[in-house]
């Protein structure tokens, strides 16, 4: 799934978004575009549960 966060400013934002999708699937994948402010997140959760988690960590996302 493709994310728009717009709070994703730096490598520590970067580590905390990576985190946050770990914590719910720790086998997936995260690729982010600090430029953008988008990251591409390969997983089997359920989109709900990957917003949720990126929501609790303060880093609101929405699906692009």
């Amino acid at each position: 799934m493709k994310l728009s966060i717009p709070t994703m400013h730096c490598g520590g934002c970067v580590k905390g978004v990576t985190h946050a999708v770990e914590k719910v699937d720790k086998d997936a994948t995260v690729r982010t575009d600090l430029a953008t402010h988008e990251a591409i997140v390969e997983t089997r959760a359920s989109e709900a549960d990957i917003l949720a988690s990126l929501e609790k960590a303060g880093f609101p996302a929405t699906v692009r």
